[in-house]
């Protein structure tokens, strides 16, 4: 017969491990591993439309959803090993944001863990999926306009800026997209009757000897690439315009908004929105596969007046017209 001392340690020892027990049970929260070709700051505002989206389906960061952040600070070539630490993190989605070089390295790294992406340009393309409405595999997400709109940006310049015979273009060479927008551009200027200078910069450090190149080349106007590392030097790009007065067009209202000239894209916190969205409904057990890309459709034009008086430019009143904001 059990002595009513040994009773009572055995009761107790297995009360204390019934907590445990109970804990080991309980299934692990989510985790989304992100990966950017930005930095922190530039990512700032995205994420937050992010999160919504996330949020609109359920899932709120620290209470039933954990995060691995990653961001390769404009060093593309960091990508490819960030992707593998991510996988090693247990990701249960990975999230690839700052245009193409992200999605492009996480699906080198994983054909199982679920990817969710926002590009500018072509997926299909970029070989990340296999069609649109269907992607196949383990990759989805959302397509901006932001590299598909290249010749209308120099549709738009030349129209604001008629005299300008030689436009230049800055392009990062190790953006995966530069390739198909420079043959986009190539083509733009020569049914517009324009030369075309391009300038690579793959460094923050690179962009000064850039518009000096363009000064050296006589180029009268600018496109300017979308691309993680231009997005998050939009200050820098804006004062080197500024400097050599140089009517420059962009892709995000980001620099306008900061005094660059003006720009022409897509506005990409709704892509952004979307793409927790989707992230969110992976979490809950649909399939990347069976999530056709969103493609973003809103193209936006964004002016700054402050800046055109600066450089002696008068806006077209019918472009005036089309413009979705005009900042005074």
């Amino acid at each position: 017969m059990m002595k009513r001392r040994e009773f009572i340690t055995l009761f107790g020892g297995a009360a204390a491990t019934w907590p445990l027990a109970a804990r080991a049970q309980q299934p692990a929260m989510p985790v989304i591993g992100l990966l950017s070709a930005g930095s922190q700051q530039s990512d700032a505002a995205r994420l937050i439309a992010f999160r919504q989206g996330l949020n609109e389906i359920g899932y709120v960061e620290g209470r039933n959803l954990a995060s691995e952040y990653r961001w390769a600070d404009n060093q593309y070539d960091r990508l490819d090993a960030l992707a593998v630490e991510l996988l090693g993190r247990r990701a249960t989605v990975i999230v690839a944001i700052g245009g193409p070089a992200p999605a492009v390295a996480a699906r080198a790294a994983t054909r199982t863990v679920p990817i969710v992406f926002t590009v500018g340009g072509d997926p299909v393309k970029l070989g990340l999926v296999a069609s649109l409405n269907r992607p196949g595999g383990n990759v989805t997400g959302v397509t901006t306009l932001a590299n598909i709109v290249v010749a209308k940006q120099f549709e738009v310049l030349h129209e604001t800026v008629p005299k300008a015979a030689v436009v230049g273009f800055l392009v990062n060479p190790a953006n995966p997209n530069v390739e198909t927008d420079t043959k986009e551009a190539q083509q733009a200027t020569r049914t517009l009757g324009l030369q075309l200078r391009v300038v690579h910069a793959s460094t923050e450090h690179d962009l000064d000897a850039a518009f000096a190149s363009f000064v050296r080349q006589r180029v009268d106007a600018g496109v300017v690439l979308p691309d993680a590392l231009f997005n998050s030097r939009a200050n820098q790009i804006v004062a080197l315009a500024a400097r050599y007065a140089l009517p420059t067009i962009y892709s995000l209202r980001e620099f306008p908004s900061v005094g660059g000239l003006m720009s022409y894209g897509t506005g990409l916190a709704d892509a952004y929105r979307q793409a927790g969205i989707y992230t969110g409904r992976i979490l809950k057990g649909e399939k990347p596969e069976d999530l056709p890309i969103v493609q973003a459709t809103k193209v936006e034009l964004v002016i700054n007046l402050k800046t055109a008086k600066a450089l002696g430019i008068t806006f077209p009143l019918p472009l005036l017209g089309r413009a979705d904001e005009v900042i005074e």
